[in-house]
């Protein structure tokens, strides 16, 4: 698939009947992922979606009470409900690489029910090669932030 064609769409609802299904689009991403043929050609499809956040947390919504500590950027996330009780996920970051992993994080989780983002599984980052290419402390940061998410859907329920 050619990804300069490819549109990330600005908000994906999703419908699931097994917590432990994966959507058509995450799916999708993991198959871009996947194809690539090295580590940096990884790095340059993280930075797309970076770009194309779905749901960005503008900087100066950034504060103290949605930091995602434990990260080694400045990470930030809200959460809340839209208009049809579906989950919303926001995030911004000053390092691109964060700030691509949360952009598929809120395409995996945007319009759920909070009650199945509470138990969001994240293994995806795995299936699509991020895992073995993430520092430790990137990975580290990138499970405190799917943590946030996850209390942030339990406090919506």
């Amino acid at each position: 698939m050619n990804r300069q064609n490819y549109e990330i769409p600005n908000t994906v609802r999703i419908t699931m009947t097994d917590a432990n299904q994966r959507s058509e689009e995450v799916i999708r991403i993991i198959d871009r992922f996947q194809s690539c043929f090295d580590t940096m050609e990884r790095f340059e499809l993280l930075f797309e979606y970076a770009d194309k956040h779905p749901s960005a947390l503008a900087i100066d919504e950034w504060d103290d009470e949605n930091m995602v500590h434990g990260c080694q950027s400045r990470a930030h996330v809200e959460c809340e409900l839209d208009s049809n009780g579906g989950f919303v996920a926001k995030g911004g970051a000053d390092a691109q690489i964060v700030q691509g992993l949360m952009a598929i994080t809120a395409i995996a989780v945007n319009g759920l029910p909070p009650s199945e983002v509470a138990n969001h599984d994240p293994s995806y980052v795995e299936e699509m090669g991020l895992s073995q290419i993430l520092t430790p402390s990137r990975a580290n940061g990138f499970m405190n932030m799917v943590k946030k998410v996850k209390e942030e859907a339990s406090s919506l329920m």
